[in-house]
Protein backbone atom coordinates (compact mmCIF):
# COMPACT_ATOMS: atom_id res chain seq x y z
CA UNK A 1 0.00 0.00 0.00
CA UNK A 2 2.52 2.40 0.71
CA UNK A 3 4.59 1.48 -2.16
CA UNK A 4 1.43 1.85 -4.02
CA UNK A 5 0.96 5.56 -2.57
CA UNK A 6 4.65 6.45 -3.41
CA UNK A 7 4.63 5.72 -6.78
CA UNK A 8 1.03 7.59 -7.47
CA UNK A 9 2.73 10.31 -5.61
CA UNK A 10 5.23 10.36 -8.00
CA UNK A 11 2.99 11.12 -10.86
CA UNK A 12 2.26 14.93 -12.01
CA UNK A 13 -0.62 16.15 -13.62
CA UNK A 14 1.10 16.12 -17.06
CA UNK A 15 1.97 12.79 -16.90
CA UNK A 16 -2.02 12.05 -17.98
CA UNK A 17 -1.95 13.74 -21.11
CA UNK A 18 -0.99 12.04 -24.52
CA UNK A 19 2.65 13.86 -26.10
CA UNK A 20 0.77 13.24 -29.60
CA UNK A 21 -2.57 14.38 -29.19
CA UNK A 22 -1.61 16.72 -26.55
CA UNK A 23 -5.22 15.42 -24.49
CA UNK A 24 -6.29 13.33 -21.53
CA UNK A 25 -4.76 9.69 -22.42
CA UNK A 26 -7.47 7.15 -23.61
CA UNK A 27 -6.22 3.83 -23.47
CA UNK A 28 -2.53 4.46 -22.62
CA UNK A 29 0.12 2.08 -23.75
CA UNK A 30 3.74 2.11 -23.20
CA UNK A 31 6.79 1.75 -25.21
CA UNK A 32 9.10 -1.11 -23.08
CA UNK A 33 12.72 0.02 -24.34
CA UNK A 34 11.83 4.16 -23.47
CA UNK A 35 8.84 3.60 -21.16
CA UNK A 36 6.98 6.36 -23.07
CA UNK A 37 3.01 6.72 -22.48
CA UNK A 38 0.66 7.39 -25.57
CA UNK A 39 -3.06 7.06 -26.07
CA UNK A 40 -3.00 3.44 -28.18
CA UNK A 41 -4.95 4.91 -31.17
CA UNK A 42 -1.94 7.79 -31.27
CA UNK A 43 0.47 5.33 -30.96
CA UNK A 44 -0.54 2.98 -33.91
CA UNK A 45 -1.62 5.92 -35.90
CA UNK A 46 2.09 6.95 -35.32
CA UNK A 47 3.60 3.47 -36.01
CA UNK A 48 1.82 3.55 -39.18
CA UNK A 49 3.51 6.95 -40.33
CA UNK A 50 6.82 5.99 -39.08
CA UNK A 51 7.90 3.02 -38.81
CA UNK A 52 10.02 1.82 -36.00
CA UNK A 53 11.01 4.63 -34.04
CA UNK A 54 9.34 6.33 -30.45
CA UNK A 55 6.72 9.21 -31.51
CA UNK A 56 8.53 11.33 -28.64
CA UNK A 57 12.16 10.40 -28.12
CA UNK A 58 12.73 8.25 -31.75
CA UNK A 59 13.97 5.40 -29.87
CA UNK A 60 13.74 1.65 -31.29
CA UNK A 61 10.02 0.10 -30.72
CA UNK A 62 9.80 -3.89 -30.94
CA UNK A 63 7.70 -5.31 -34.16
CA UNK A 64 5.43 -6.97 -31.10
CA UNK A 65 4.76 -3.60 -29.38
CA UNK A 66 4.08 -2.16 -33.54
CA UNK A 67 1.46 -4.92 -33.39
CA UNK A 68 0.02 -5.48 -30.24
CA UNK A 69 1.56 -2.53 -27.56
CA UNK A 70 1.41 -3.08 -23.85
CA UNK A 71 -1.12 -1.34 -21.80
CA UNK A 72 0.13 0.88 -18.96
CA UNK A 73 -2.72 -0.56 -16.60
CA UNK A 74 -0.58 0.89 -13.70
CA UNK A 75 -1.19 4.65 -14.78
CA UNK A 76 -4.66 3.56 -15.94
CA UNK A 77 -5.79 2.69 -12.63
CA UNK A 78 -3.88 5.36 -11.04
CA UNK A 79 -6.06 7.79 -13.46
CA UNK A 80 -9.03 6.14 -11.85
CA UNK A 81 -8.12 7.54 -8.59
CA UNK A 82 -7.09 10.96 -9.43
CA UNK A 83 -7.98 14.15 -10.49
CA UNK A 84 -7.30 16.94 -12.63
CA UNK A 85 -8.34 20.35 -12.99
CA UNK A 86 -10.40 20.64 -16.81
CA UNK A 87 -8.62 23.24 -18.78
CA UNK A 88 -11.35 25.68 -18.85
CA UNK A 89 -13.51 25.34 -15.95
CA UNK A 90 -11.30 24.41 -13.21
CA UNK A 91 -13.86 21.70 -12.09
CA UNK A 92 -12.08 18.81 -10.45
CA UNK A 93 -12.49 15.62 -11.91
CA UNK A 94 -10.71 11.98 -12.33
CA UNK A 95 -8.58 11.85 -15.09
CA UNK A 96 -9.93 8.63 -17.17
CA UNK A 97 -13.47 10.77 -17.11
CA UNK A 98 -12.06 14.29 -18.21
CA UNK A 99 -12.90 13.41 -21.66
CA UNK A 100 -16.02 12.60 -20.64
CA UNK A 101 -16.48 16.08 -18.91
CA UNK A 102 -15.37 17.86 -22.03
CA UNK A 103 -17.57 16.72 -24.00
CA UNK A 104 -20.12 18.30 -21.62
CA UNK A 105 -18.21 21.75 -20.83
CA UNK A 106 -19.80 24.48 -21.97
CA UNK A 107 -16.34 26.45 -21.81
CA UNK A 108 -14.16 23.37 -23.40
CA UNK A 109 -16.41 23.80 -26.36
CA UNK A 110 -16.05 27.58 -26.11
CA UNK A 111 -12.29 27.17 -26.25
CA UNK A 112 -11.48 24.58 -28.82
CA UNK A 113 -14.40 25.23 -31.11
CA UNK A 114 -16.62 22.50 -30.69
CA UNK A 115 -20.55 23.75 -30.57
CA UNK A 116 -22.42 22.50 -27.53
CA UNK A 117 -25.58 22.45 -29.58
CA UNK A 118 -24.66 20.32 -32.52
CA UNK A 119 -27.55 20.84 -35.40
CA UNK A 120 -29.21 17.17 -36.34
CA UNK A 121 -28.66 17.90 -40.48
CA UNK A 122 -29.99 15.34 -43.29
CA UNK A 123 -28.29 15.16 -46.29
CA UNK A 124 -31.48 15.77 -48.90
CA UNK A 125 -31.94 14.20 -52.51
CA UNK A 126 -31.85 16.95 -55.12
CA UNK A 127 -34.92 18.10 -56.87
CA UNK A 128 -33.63 16.91 -59.76
CA UNK A 129 -32.75 13.70 -58.26
CA UNK A 130 -30.42 12.24 -61.39
CA UNK A 131 -27.07 13.18 -62.50
CA UNK A 132 -26.55 12.61 -66.54
CA UNK A 133 -25.36 9.33 -65.37
CA UNK A 134 -28.53 8.00 -63.74
CA UNK A 135 -26.90 8.07 -60.22
CA UNK A 136 -29.12 9.92 -57.69
CA UNK A 137 -27.37 13.28 -56.40
CA UNK A 138 -27.27 14.99 -53.21
CA UNK A 139 -26.91 18.46 -51.30
CA UNK A 140 -23.91 19.50 -49.12
CA UNK A 141 -26.15 19.92 -46.01
CA UNK A 142 -22.86 22.01 -44.61
CA UNK A 143 -22.95 24.02 -47.36
CA UNK A 144 -25.74 23.40 -49.81
CA UNK A 145 -23.79 22.63 -52.92
CA UNK A 146 -25.42 20.79 -54.74
CA UNK A 147 -25.58 18.06 -57.22
CA UNK A 148 -23.26 15.73 -55.88
CA UNK A 149 -22.44 12.10 -56.32
CA UNK A 150 -22.42 9.53 -53.27
CA UNK A 151 -18.76 9.78 -53.60
CA UNK A 152 -18.47 13.53 -54.39
CA UNK A 153 -20.01 14.41 -51.49
CA UNK A 154 -17.97 12.06 -49.61
CA UNK A 155 -15.10 14.03 -51.26
CA UNK A 156 -16.64 17.36 -50.76
CA UNK A 157 -17.17 16.85 -47.39
CA UNK A 158 -13.57 15.44 -46.60
CA UNK A 159 -12.00 18.47 -48.49
CA UNK A 160 -14.22 21.36 -46.98
CA UNK A 161 -15.69 19.79 -44.10
CA UNK A 162 -13.23 17.93 -42.30
CA UNK A 163 -13.03 19.48 -39.10
CA UNK A 164 -16.59 20.55 -38.38
CA UNK A 165 -18.49 18.03 -35.92
CA UNK A 166 -21.53 17.76 -36.88
CA UNK A 167 -23.66 14.51 -37.06
CA UNK A 168 -25.22 13.89 -40.53
CA UNK A 169 -28.17 11.20 -41.18
CA UNK A 170 -28.06 10.16 -44.48
CA UNK A 171 -31.82 9.09 -45.34
CA UNK A 172 -32.66 7.58 -48.38
CA UNK A 173 -35.96 6.51 -49.67
CA UNK A 174 -36.61 2.52 -50.77
CA UNK A 175 -35.95 3.16 -53.89
CA UNK A 176 -32.41 4.90 -53.52
CA UNK A 177 -31.39 1.66 -51.15
CA UNK A 178 -32.83 -1.10 -53.76
CA UNK A 179 -30.78 1.14 -56.40
CA UNK A 180 -27.77 0.95 -53.93
CA UNK A 181 -28.05 -2.67 -52.89
CA UNK A 182 -27.82 -3.39 -56.69
CA UNK A 183 -24.95 -1.01 -57.74
CA UNK A 184 -23.19 -2.62 -54.48
CA UNK A 185 -23.74 -6.69 -55.89
CA UNK A 186 -23.36 -5.49 -59.55
CA UNK A 187 -19.75 -3.40 -57.89
CA UNK A 188 -18.64 -7.41 -56.26
CA UNK A 189 -19.72 -9.57 -58.88
CA UNK A 190 -17.42 -7.67 -61.35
Amino acid sequence: MAEELSTATSYTEDDFYCPVCQDVLKTPVRTSACQHVFCRKCFLTAMRESGIHCPLCRGNVTRKERACPERALDLENIMRKFSGSCRCCAKQIKFYRMRHHYKSCKKYQDEYGVSSIIPNLQISQDSGGNSSSGHPTFKCPLCQESNLTRQRLLDHCNSNHLFQIVPVNLQLDEETQYQTAVEESFQVNI
